[in-house]
């Protein structure tokens, strides 16, 4: 359903797998008129957009339903012009889930820090995208 997604169609967006348990998600995204940007490569905001959802999506499915997670923040360092099918790979660590549940177990928030970079077609990369993803337990059902 993600590849239906009206931004991600339109720019041509993705999702090649997502592992049954939710701990790894690959995307990529050709280059196309519609994600170019001036100088003809990559648009950025396309960069980001195939990378915004997946870190959050991967927590929300391995975590129990009495947590609270969405996207807190982010940044992308852009290395070098995308002039190829650019790729991510989402990958969710079983540290990443100790950590949340450590420091979420008396009832504070947490907010987890998660990395990918974009690479292109020979394996170089574009840019540097960095998540980060506020989780906490839920608090008399809300």
């Amino acid at each position: 359903m993600l590849n239906l997604w009206p931004p991600y169609l339109g720019a041509g967006i993705r999702v090649q797998r997502i592992a049954a348990d939710w701990r790894e998600i690959v995307v990529e995204m050709p280059l196309r008129l519609r994600n170019r940007g001036w100088h003809g490569t990559h648009f950025g905001g396309s960069l980001y957009s195939m990378c915004d959802p997946f870190f959050a999506l991967m927590v929300i499915h391995n975590l129990p339903r009495d947590y609270l997670v969405w996207d807190k923040a982010a940044s992308i360092d852009f290395v070098a012009p995308g002039r190829s099918r650019v790729s991510a790979t989402f990958r969710l660590q079983d540290a990443d889930l100790c950590a949340i549940h450590r420091m979420t177990e008396s009832g504070d928030k947490h907010l987890h820090v998660f990395r990918t970079d974009v690479i292109d077609a020979e394996g170089l990369v574009v840019a540097r995208v960095e998540k980060i993803v506020y989780v906490r337990r839920k608090r008399n059902g809300t």
